[in-house]
């Protein structure tokens, strides 16, 4: 009786064997085809990077696109990024992953501290910029200002702003992040702006019965900063050319460039001094007899 019912699950073990290799040797039973929604059945945080932070991965691929099969009829199905992104990773950067540490989320870029060298192999502008123009922010590494790859620091967070003069929030209007000593300003930019660092020149400039003091400040100081104008950009012929000969420098009579209507008499102008007076000789006392 044991070996009878032993035979029969033998034998319902064989059956079920065939039918099962039938059904999936049979054309008509096409492989299962599987989409996105199935995948997030069993992967669900896959789909919510990419949703944060995904770039174009969010929008442009499926999971298929990147992941053709699954185990076991694939063994690894994960991709090289080199199939879909052609070209140089980059140039010295060797890793995909080395910087896009998880590639559902590409935008998301983590650097250690002290990151420079990295940057360099795509910021190279900047670089030369920080080695051609020397500040302080020469020696800083790029991780000590961007330490989150894209983000763009406040200034101000080491930085103090000028004066409340200055309501310009943006410190970039003038100064350049990597070159920050080599300042430029707007052709529209108000003389106030000016006087809150050059003040002494401001309120000289604005007390002065020159016509020089209805013009702003960008109107002779164009463009850039500490840049001083030649007189004889606006003045070609201010006085006949016998003083121009033997006076060629403006600054020598109108030395005080903020107020031209004071000024002092050149040096080559001035009569010789006349000599000291020589000390009178000492009287001599009486003498007594």
């Amino acid at each position: 009786m044991r070996v009878a019912r032993i035979f029969n699950l033998i034998s319902a073990f064989a059956l079920f064997a065939c039918v099962g290799t039938a059904v999936a040797a049979d054309p008509a039973q096409p492989a299962a085809t599987l989409t996105s929604a199935d995948c997030v059945k069993c992967h669900e945080q896959p789909p919510k990077d990419i949703a944060a932070a995904g770039g174009k991965h969010k929008t442009e691929v499926t999971c298929q696109d990147c992941h053709v099969g699954h185990p076991p009829k694939v063994k690894k199905p994960i991709p090289q990024c080199g199939q879909c992104h052609e070209g140089k990773p980059h140039f010295k950067l060797q890793g995909c992953l080395g910087c896009h540490t998880n590639p559902h989320t590409p935008k998301n870029i983590k650097f250690g501290n002290n990151v420079t060298d990295p940057c360099l192999t795509c910021h190279t502008g900047q670089i030369e910029q920080l080695r051609s123009f020397k500040s302080k922010h020469s020696a800083l590494n790029c991780s000590f200002c961007h330490n989150v790859h894209g983000r763009i620091p406040d200034c101000t967070q080491c930085h103090k702003s000028h004066s409340a003069e200055i309501v310009q929030k943006d410190c970039k209007v003038c100064h350049q992040a990597h070159k920050p000593a080599d300042v430029s300003y707007k052709a529209d930019t108000p003389s106030k702006f000016c006087a809150a660092c050059h003040k002494k020149a401001f309120n000289l400039l604005t007390a002065s019965t020159a016509k020089h003091s209805k013009l702003a400040c960008v109107y002779c100081h164009q463009a850039k900063h500490k840049m001083v104008p030649q007189c004889t950009q606006c003045h070609v012929k201010p006085h006949p050319a016998a003083i121009m000969a033997k006076f060629p420098k403006c600054g020598e009579c109108h030395s005080i460039a903020h107020d031209l209507n004071r000024w002092s008499e050149p040096a080559a102008a001035k009569p010789a001094a006349a000599p000291a007076p020589a000390p009178a000789a000492a009287k001599k006392a009486p003498v007594k007899k």
